[in-house]
């Protein structure tokens, strides 16, 4: 690795000569600019505003604009005779715990190595003071034309050096909390809980970039000529308004993806149903209705054959009634008409 600064760290009497290389590197897929008609490539040229012209690197400087637009030029030794002690030194400050460091003012990461034979023992005696004390030491040191605020700390067996935001530069966090007041139920926490339980810790290492691996992808597709993979179709499900339903959903997928057992998750509630649409219950109402009315018709039935052989009798009767009175009335007839009288014939003289 490259050194891009050299200096030494001050740790009271004790100076430690080392060599700051970067921490972290950039895996992300750069493009050029073309322009699009021909695949020509499009650069940035450097011309000087007063002679339009290209310069070259080493003419270029730096300057100060002023409110007027007055350019005051700055060099390299201008700053180099900064009268900063963090000019070459990385100045230790004091220690702290490491929880007292907001990750918020967490910038780029360095490694600090030793430069030199000499500056073995004084790095080692600092690396293993850190790590008996479980501190971080914060410092101040100067790069790229502006002092900085630091972190120090061990990584396996070597001092590493966290560039921190000062604190005016962090913003705080007045309106970004929700406006509205809300309340959240202890059934939600716990199917929160239940949801960070399975999914468990993860391990840093096994995570990759997947959005790299498929432009690379892309990119060899398109130089070999063949077809360019496409992306899946998104999944498009309803929309989950009830927050219990989508946690207890949650944690049933998470438990699915892991194989575990998910009979211990609590169902989902049913949502209610939209207007214009008949329950179950509803047509379990409507059943006993048809049943009503079946035992109704039934007992119509009954009546109707009941009355129609109570009407049946009555005929019956009535005409037994009216056969006895018939017969009655002849007798009565009969015993009433008398009887003819007979006339004796008259003799002849």
């Amino acid at each position: 690795m490259r050194s891009i600064w050299n200096g030494a760290i001050s740790f009271g009497l004790v100076s430690i000569p080392i060599k700051l290389v970067n921490a972290t590197e950039s895996h992300s897929v750069s493009f050029r600019q073309i322009h699009t008609e021909d695949g020509g490539r499009i650069r940035y040229r450097k011309v000087c505003e007063l002679e339009e012209r290209e310069v070259a690197q080493g003419e270029i400087g730096k300057a100060y604009e002023d409110a007027d637009g007055t350019m005051i030029p700055i060099t390299d030794d201008d700053l180099a005779s900064l009268p900063i002690p963090t000019a070459k030194t990385i100045e230790i400050e004091g220690f702290v715990p490491a929880e007292k460091v907001d990750p918020l003012q967490v910038d780029a990461a360095y490694y600090l190595a030793p430069n030199g034979v000499p500056a073995a023992k004084p790095y080692t005696l600092l690396r293993e003071a850190l790590k008996r004390s479980g501190k971080v030491a914060i410092c101040k040191f100067a790069l790229r034309g502006r002092e900085r605020l630091g972190m120090l700390r061990v990584v396996d067996d070597v001092l590493a050096m966290h560039g921190l935001l000062w604190p005016d530069e962090i913003r705080t966090t007045e309106g970004v909390a929700p406006d509205a007041n809300v309340t959240v139920r202890d059934k939600e926490l716990d199917l929160a809980d239940a949801l960070m339980e399975t999914l468990g810790e993860v391990d840093l290492n096994e995570l990759h970039d997947d959005y790299r691996e498929a432009v690379e992808e892309l990119i060899a597709a398109k130089a070999s000529g063949e077809e360019p993979p496409t992306a899946p179709a998104p999944e498009t499900g309803g929309k989950v308004l009830d927050l219990m339903a989508a946690l207890e959903n949650s944690v049933r997928a998470a438990k699915e993806s892991r194989g575990e057992d998910v009979a211990g998750v609590t169902p989902m509630r049913t949502p209610k149903e939209p207007a214009g649409k008949k329950s179950t219950a509803t047509a379990k109402k409507s059943a006993p209705s048809a049943a009503s009315a079946s035992a109704s018709a039934r007992k119509s039935t009954s009546k109707s054959s009941q009355g129609a052989r109570s009407a049946q009798g009555a005929k019956k009767a009535t005409e037994k009634k009216s056969t006895a009175k018939k017969s009655a009335t002849t007798k009565s007839t009969a015993k009433k008409t008398p009887a003819k009288k007979t006339t004796p014939r008259k003799r002849p003289a």
